[in-house]
């Protein structure tokens, strides 16, 4: 998946197709990514509207297998994998004992005994560190392998990302339920089909042999001209993903937060006898919270970024994590770690945009729900 020998950032095998259509590239995570193409604005619409096509290969895969793998899961990380089918996916976390972040995941269930993880791209060295070194210290039938190189990923999404790729394969897409995956041929090349993603839309993503990653991108963008889909950078995943309400970790949460600070109870299996960090997260569902990361809409004409402060009587008490105006619902929004005594829907904030102070308000989340589709009406009688 990447040159990964000489100095400088990686690449994925995308690498020059980017930069053949001119896209922006910066470096993120020790890659070297296409920031936009044709603008963010226009990238975050057509994925709300039409379709977009990303490249995500910059993401790792770790793969777990052996019949105690999923007791090392399980131990691992704060969701409850055994309630994972053969063909279903999870998100989750790997958690420190203090039930802070290692990283956010997804789990995938691909046989029996055997799951893939995929992490983030910044933390694919440490968190294959991490895992390997829990699985030599409890020992049992377990081998983890950092499959990263085998595949190269790549997100189609938008509502029109399954019209899009029905084009391109015979696998029934309307079969694959949102968190679950299938394997088949996409463009001619066997894939693994996941309805996931990263934006709040419909869509699927796709793991890829990397020396296939042109050519399945490359048909993608042509079935996507009908309904003018567009290629995607980084800008527009981060706006849709903050619109969406999705954390981003090393920003939102990191191994000083709590999988509860970050409002992401939902993902703790409660029932499992224990777990990494099962202790402090129970004490603090027990004791309630001292902080608690929130959303927030900003009510003056002003936009908060990350590391700005949010105000109690003038002095800070919390910070914003994620802040952006977005594109779709026309609105500064945004992520704040704030007392917890501040996190309820309507409470006002005060937040220093440069120097100035701006009134915002506390808001549930997610901003933005993409649409259901309404169930067909019954036939007249």
């Amino acid at each position: 998946m990447s040159a990964g020998t000489t100095a400088g950032p990686r690449k994925t095998p995308l690498n020059d197709t980017h930069r053949a259509s001119g896209a922006r590239m910066v470096e993120f995570g020790g890659w070297d990514m296409p920031l936009e193409y044709s603008g963010i604005t226009a990238e975050h619409m057509a994925v709300r509207t039409r379709a977009g096509v990303f490249d995500v290969s910059h993401m790792g895969q770790i793969e777990v297998a052996g019949a105690d793998a999923l007791a090392l899961i399980q131990r691992l990380t704060c969701n409850d994998a055994s309630r994972l089918a053969i063909g279903q996916a999870q998100y989750s976390a790997l958690t420190t004992p203090t039930g802070t972040f290692v990283d956010d995941v997804l789990v995938y269930r691909m046989a029996a005994d055997h799951y893939m993880i995929v992490v983030n791209a910044a933390n694919i060295a440490g968190d294959h560190a991490w895992i390997t070194a829990e699985a030599k210290a409890e020992g049992g039938d377990v081998a983890v392998v950092n499959a990263s190189a085998r595949y190269a990923l790549i997100a189609v999404q938008g509502p029109a990302a399954i019209d899009v790729l029905k084009q391109l394969t015979a696998v029934d897409l309307d079969a694959i339920k949102y968190y679950w995956f299938a394997t088949g041929e996409v463009a001619s090349v066997l894939a693994t089909i996941s309805r996931t993603g990263y934006t709040g839309e419909d869509g699927f993503e796709l793991f890829v042999p990397p020396a296939q990653a042109v050519r399945v991108w490359t048909a993608v963008l042509e079935a996507g001209r009908a309904v003018d889909l567009i290629p995607c950078g980084l800008g527009a995943r981060d706006t849709l993903r903050l619109e969406a309400g999705m954390r981003l970790c090393g920003t939102d949460m990191d191994d000083a937060t709590t999988v509860l600070e970050a409002g992401l109870g939902w993902i703790v299996g409660w029932q499992k006898p224990s777990f990494m960090g099962a202790e402090r997260l129970r004490e603090q569902r027990a004791q309630g919270l001292s902080r608690r990361l929130v959303g927030f809409e900003v009510r003056d004409r002003a936009i908060a970024r990350h590391g700005h402060a949010v105000l109690l009587d003038g002095a800070p008490c919390g910070v914003v994590t994620s802040g952006t105006q977005t594109p779709f619902l026309k609105k500064a929004i945004g992520l704040a770690m704030v007392p917890a005594a501040l996190s309820a829907v309507g409470t006002p904030l005060q937040i220093d945009v440069r120097g100035r102070t701006a009134a915002a308000e506390v808001v549930a989340e997610p901003f933005y729900r993409r649409p259901r589709p309404r169930p067909a009406a019954a036939p007249a009688p």
